[in-house]
């Protein structure tokens, strides 16, 4: 790690003195936790890097692993996410000259993140787009009839076919641009916009049942219309690709459990992560549609869902340990959670209760204070209940 980043001391003193956006911190100390409450990067959308558009559920803004990415690490320095989900930690990580380090026990996750750590241009997506013989898709689910146009669904699967021959979901990583081209159509499956491949579907993060998007198309009196697979994927890659190629990152992704990370000891200058949050987001459930395209069983990824805190609080004591064993001593994890269940758990002084015991000294809460409700209404009137409105952050650092 450069001798530039900050340390566990500077990084406090900032949290106290902070006001880039015109307001103090506010500090205070609840059953003896520090809490340093502010508005620490900006609540508008779309302010980061094009290349962060990839549609994924409950993912946090590529703001907050940069916050602590500037301040905590120097060029070269090895960040990990050990729930890297749509991968927003390693990416921007990829993206500020680090070394991009993830892992999700979802073997979709590394399939999202890899091709945006590769250097690709849209030149290189196009050519092989070329390639793909788009008459060769023969239906294999009527049942999907419910979300595309009869046509469509034989191109979809004509480029499904495609991605399995090369590309193998338990092969070694493909090409660069066949990566890429898999990455978006696994984003442009299902939406609520002609720029997905379906029918009128809601919402674009997450596939609903077939029964549900059913009655969504007799509710609205709709048939999927007919979409051009390959000018999706152009389009949706010109968009992301906007601010240049991809760059060429140094990085390493595993698929597993996040206590089991097969990464050598002391290895890693930060962590940035957020894990699953209790029982509230079904990931499963969520990308059938999406494991379907990639060939992956969905019943084979065992995504745990923790309906007690003290089942969830056991689980972030293995996480943490993992965390203990990787990373470097004196640097800093930051454990991202969520107020969930109406405010009545506040889970960080459950992270808090996990990381006694272990060598860790324990700095504080960081609240990014929000004005809007992180989990959007669309996703349904329960897990709209349930969502959060801060990013609050668990602060450790590594003995």
């Amino acid at each position: 790690m450069s001798d530039a980043s900050a340390g566990p001391a500077e990084l406090l003193e900032d949290l106290r003195g902070f006001c880039g956006f015109g307001q103090r911190t506010q500090t205070d100390t609840a059953d003896g936790i520090p809490y340093f409450v502010n508005e620490y990067w900006t609540s508008a959308q779309r302010k980061s890097h094009p290349i962060h558009e990839i549609s994924y559920r409950a993912c946090f803004k590529a703001q907050l692993p940069e916050f602590f990415i500037q301040r905590m690490t120097g060029s070269g320095g090895a960040v990990l996410d050990p729930f890297m989900g749509r991968g927003t930690t390693p990416v921007q990580a990829g993206l500020m000259g680090r070394r991009a380090l993830g892992n999700d026990i979802n073997p979709l996750s590394a399939m999202l993140t890899r091709p945006r750590l590769r250097a690709v241009t849209l030149d290189d997506i196009t050519r092989a787009l070329g390639t793909v013989d788009w008459k060769r898709g023969e239906i294999t689910r009527t049942d999907l009839l419910a979300f595309y146009h009869p046509a469509t669904l034989e191109r979809i699967e004509a480029l499904r076919q495609w991605i399995a021959r090369r590309a193998p979901p338990d092969g070694p990583a493909p090409d660069a641009a066949t990566d890429w081209i898999r990455m978006v159509a696994l984003n442009r499956l299902s939406g609520h916009s002609p720029g997905f491949f379906s029918g009128r579907s809601m919402p674009p993060n997450q596939a609903v049942s077939v029964a549900t998007q059913e009655k969504i198309n007799a509710r609205l009196g709709i048939t999927p219309p007919e979409r051009d697979v390959a000018e999706l994927i152009l389009r949706k890659s010109a968009s992301l690709l906007r601010n240049g190629p991809a760059p060429e990152a140094d990085h390493a992704l595993s698929t597993g459990p996040a206590w089991e990370i097969p990464l050598p000891d002391a290895c890693v200058d930060l962590v940035v992560t957020s894990p699953p949050f209790l029982d509230i987001v079904r990931y499963a459930d969520d990308n059938w549609l999406r494991c379907w395209f990639a060939g992956i069983d969905v019943r084979s990824v065992a995504i745990d869902q923790h309906r007690t805190e003290a089942a969830w609080t056991a689980m972030v004591t293995r996480v943490l340990a993992e965390m203990a064993r990787l990373l470097r001593p004196g640097s800093i994890v930051a454990f991202e959670v969520g107020e969930v269940r109406r405010g009545k758990i506040l889970l960080e002084r459950a992270v808090w209760q996990a990381a006694e015991g272990l060598p860790f000294n324990r700095l504080g809460v960081m609240v990014n204070a929000q004005n809007f409700t992180k989990t959007a209404n669309c996703w349904g009137v329960e897990n709209g209940a349930k969502g959060t409105n801060t990013n609050r952050i668990v602060l450790l650092r590594r003995e």
